[in-house]
């Protein structure tokens, strides 16, 4: 398919929510997909689950705001996580967006469930690697973090959102979160669990959205797959502007023309402008 959309509803009145784990990842993995559907006039929506604090810092000039780095002013990632709002700012500028928002912040926030944790908001788990090979939160992983969240909760905050925005298509990782970062995985869990609760909401059957079609981005492909694809073209330049938007995060080639960029691993990648999907989900009606 070329469309994350049911087939009846036009992209210039189609509302689609992507939800993301972290500042940079909605840039890196969807950000042709969301410059291509704003620009047709799609209401495309944002909402990301942390502020990324426990992101690894490139510029000199800013590697302070890491955490355990000398200077560093807290030892949660705090600090950079407020500097990252003004870099997603950015990002959803550069795509188009009608909206974004945090976890915590409305229309992402259900009041009846609350924040367990006390700071009205997710933070970065982090990640380091298990002895079994495994990606796992960092060892000093914060209470507050997403992955130490009941699930439950934080799937009600999203289907807050969900039945809030009524969008037509929600996007969000993989079961394996694309690389097996366990905030991009518990990401994928509570999306998931968030559709099914806002399709039967406890209010009224006016209050429920039952979401036409949930897609994941596609991650490594099992032989035999027959879920449902699509392939959505992008606009480099767009792409470009989002992820550059990250400057803590990543490093783009000089020439506008060269699609390689690079992490803080330094490992040379490819932009890719084609996003592709599966279908994770359809509605029932």
């Amino acid at each position: 398919m070329d469309s994350l959309l049911p087939e009846a509803v036009a992209p210039a009145r189609a509302r689609l929510l992507f939800v993301h784990a972290h500042p940079d990842d909605e840039a890196v993995n969807t950000a042709g997909t969301m410059g291509h559907y704003s620009a047709l006039g799609a209401e495309t929506v944002l909402l990301t689950l942390t502020r990324g604090e426990r992101g690894e810092v490139i510029p000199p000039a800013l590697r302070h705001l890491e955490v355990g780095q000398p200077g560093c002013p807290d030892t949660d990632g705090t600090a950079l996580g407020l500097y990252r709002i003004g870099e997603l700012d950015a990002a959803a500028s550069a795509m188009g967006l009608a909206d974004r928002f945090y976890a915590g912040e409305p229309p992402a926030l259900d009041p009846a469930a609350g924040f367990a944790n006390g700071a009205g908001k997710y933070m970065d788990s982090g990640m380091s690697w298990g002895p079994d090979g495994y990606a796992q939160p960092a060892e000093d992983v914060s209470p507050a973090a997403l992955t130490a969240a009941d699930p439950e909760e934080v799937a009600a905050h999203v289907a807050a959102a969900i039945r809030a925005l009524r969008p037509h298509a929600v996007v969000t990782y993989a079961d394996d979160g694309g690389y097996g970062h366990p905030d991009h995985v518990a990401t994928h869990r509570v999306t998931v669990r968030a559709v099914e609760l806002a399709a039967a909401s406890p209010d009224s059957a006016d209050d429920a959205w039952d979401t036409p079609l949930l897609w994941g981005i596609e991650s490594e492909v099992e032989p035999g797959d027959r879920r449902l694809q699509a392939a959505i073209p992008g606009d480099l330049a767009v792409k470009r502007a989002a992820m550059a938007a990250h400057a803590t995060q990543i490093v783009l080639a000089e020439d506008p023309q060269d699609p390689t960029y690079a992490m803080s691993n330094g490992v040379p990648q490819t932009i890719t402008t084609t996003e592709t999907f599966r279908l994770l989900r359809r509605a029932a009606a």
